[in-house]
């Protein structure tokens, strides 16, 4: 009987030991370097254009007119919005004219089906430039079309970024409004 417990307890003691020395390996293993500021920032478009386009190809079709109340937006005008606001970052990035207006008008973009082109387009198009800049073109002087002041290319995509998540936001509460999920807050499978 005591030889069974002394040979638990050493057992034990080799797994305890073991464990240890795994956190330890795992804890001076040296940290990943980290990205450069363009991967950095493609990370993060991508991944809050993913978002959108996840909204837009989920939200049913026959809501996609619905407005939490009549002076806002319908769902699909803010999708809309917050997609082709990119390009006030793609063009100049790229060395093209700001688009003519602000918000792409809904009648040219009849069905879910455009609006899901668009949003995609919007998104591919800006991490297409965000590539095509890399690093070195972060830096590079561009003209803010609202401030008609001179900026910095990462420092452009930021704020249309930015401005990505808060139109994200806004969607999130369209469908609760709509009395539904929003993809991000369902169920991990």
């Amino acid at each position: 009987m005591k030889k069974r417990i002394v040979s638990v307890v050493f057992a034990g003691l080799i797994l305890a030991a073991l464990a240890a020395a795994q956190d330890t390996m795992k804890k001076e293993a040296p940290p990943k370097p980290a990205v450069g500021p363009s991967q950095a920032l493609l990370e993060s478009w991508n991944d809050v254009g993913r978002k959108l386009i996840a909204m837009a190809e989920d939200f049913p079709e026959d809501k996609y007119d619905f407005k939490p109340v009549p002076a806002q937006r319908s769902f699909a005008e803010q999708l809309l919005h917050a997609a082709g606001a990119n390009y006030f970052f793609t063009n100049p990035a790229m060395g093209l004219k700001p688009p003519a207006g602000e918000d792409p008008k809904r009648e040219q973009y009849k069905t879910k089906a455009a609006v899901v082109e668009f949003v995609k387009k919007a998104f591919a198009d800006g991490a297409a430039a965000i590539q095509q800049k890399g690093d070195k073109g972060m830096n590079d002087l561009i003209v803010d079309p609202f401030s008609n002041q001179q900026t910095r290319v990462s420092d452009m995509a930021w704020g249309l970024l930015e401005h990505s998540g808060e139109h994200y936001g806004q969607l999130v509460v369209y469908y609760r409004a709509a009395g539904l999920v929003p993809p991000e807050s369902r169920p991990k499978k």
